[in-house]
């Protein structure tokens, strides 16, 4: 193996090892917030919970914020990169729902050990986790945006500058994500994600 290819998977080890540690800290993060309430949890009882300082800590996340949101980060990369691989003559409303399934799969999963529900409506009854969630929902938006306007270029029907339906449509899309997120919380998360996205989608949709 070359230099260049064991600078790479040191690389990709490092990063593989800061992530188990972020996941770590979160689900223990997730715990005291649940128990305790998100307002009377600091980063020192986090720091605590996962047996690390708090200076240490702060290697992993700046901020009790970063603990709650910084996952959703990667869920949009992932969302973003299963619209991509999506076929270039499917309809957009159709590959938008399969690029959701990793997304809902995480909450469904997550659902089962019972802090899913009690963490998102930490996060929607928390002004300032509130207006950093949707600020994300919106990098996810614009990013799509631009996703389905390469997808449209390939297929040989570009939208114009103008044109404000690829926008639109991404924006009912993941509208259709709250509004299936909210459903499940107000029905104490008995259904799937999953099942209830479908319903929203299928209300607001097709739109190709």
């Amino acid at each position: 193996m070359d230099q260049a290819h064991t600078d790479q998977a040191r690389t990709g080890l490092r990063e593989r090892t800061r992530r188990a540690i972020q996941k770590e800290i979160t689900e223990a993060a997730e715990r005291l917030f649940v128990e305790r309430g998100y307002e009377a949890t600091t980063i020192g009882h986090i720091a605590e919970a996962v047996g690390m300082s708090r200076r240490t800590l702060y290697r992993y996340f700046s901020t009790r914020e970063d603990v709650v949101l910084a996952k959703l980060d990667v869920v949009g990369d992932e969302v973003l990169a299963a619209l991509r691989e999506r076929p270039v003559g499917e309809p957009v409303w159709t590959a938008l729902r399969h690029s959701f399934d990793g997304m809902i799969a995480h909450l469904d999963h997550a659902g089962s050990t019972g802090l899913a529900a009690p963490m998102q409506r930490i996060i929607l009854e928390t002004p300032g986790l509130r207006a950093r969630y949707l600020e994300k929902i919106e990098r996810v938006e614009s990013a799509a945006e631009l996703v389905l306007r390469e997808r449209a270029d390939a297929a040989g029907k570009p939208w114009g500058v103008d044109d404000p339906t690829p926008r639109a449509v991404v924006a009912a899309a993941l509208g259709c994500v709250l509004a299936a997120e909210h459903a499940w919380l107000a029905g104490g998360a008995t259904q799937t994600m999953a099942v209830l996205v479908d319903r929203a989608m299928a209300a607001v949709g097709p739109r190709d």
